[in-house]
């Protein structure tokens, strides 16, 4: 008869081995996005579905500040469902809006923090503006994966993914053409995927990718 503390040992290894056997049947992937001339597009949105089984459920939380009379940052990317704070950390006063049909809302103008979030429970693009100031616009990119991430400076997002298959989305709030999803096999080893996008020096209006 095993004793308590075999037990406890046993149970133990076998933790440990089932994480080392998701370690292991996970795999490093980097997204990098450039231009046609070779630059790095930054703030480019990365969403990976899964495409062999569903992703556990989460509820997550983020921040939206409001800084300069600007949003900071100024392209987001959240799971479905998850709650948005939307600080003001100006001096004056903003009031956050958006009539995007995956979620609309309106702020009353405020100061400081709201006293609720705003909870994004329907995947698709908001566009966020404010009724006081009309250059302020921010983007925020719902997804039912919980596999996404938003580009560096240096035009890449990484992601340790489990092995499987997924389809790679894009998109960038100044891509002057919607950019083909693409099915990806993650594997152990590592993988970099290139993707081109085409940018201009002010948003467009591409939509959000399906």
């Amino acid at each position: 008869m095993m004793t308590i503390v075999q037990r406890r040992r046993r149970i133990v290894a076998g933790v440990l081995a089932a994480l080392c056997a998701h370690a292991a049947s996970a795999g490093m992937v980097t997204v990098d996005v450039t231009t046609p001339s070779g630059a790095p597009a930054r703030d480019t949105v990365v969403v990976f579905d899964p495409l062999d089984a569903a992703p556990p459920p989460s509820h997550d939380a983020a921040i939206i500040d409001q800084v300069s009379k600007r949003f900071v940052p100024r392209v987001s990317v959240v799971r479905t469902g998850t709650s948005i704070i939307f600080p003001n950390s100006d001096r004056i006063r903003h009031q956050v809006y958006s009539f995007s049909p995956a979620k609309t809302f309106t702020l009353k103008l405020y100061a400081g923090s709201p006293n609720t979030p705003v909870i994004f429970d329907h995947p698709g693009l908001v566009v966020l503006g404010c009724n006081i100031h009309d250059n302020m616009v921010a983007y925020v990119g719902v997804v039912d994966s919980p596999y996404y991430a938003k580009t560096t400076d240096a035009g890449t997002a990484s992601l340790n993914l489990p092995a499987g298959r997924y389809r790679l989305r894009t998109w960038n709030p100044n891509a002057l053409a919607a950019v083909p999803s693409q099915e990806i096999a993650v594997q152990a080893a590592s993988l970099t995927v290139p993707v081109k996008i085409d940018v201009s020096s002010a948003p467009t209006a591409v939509g959000w990718p399906e």
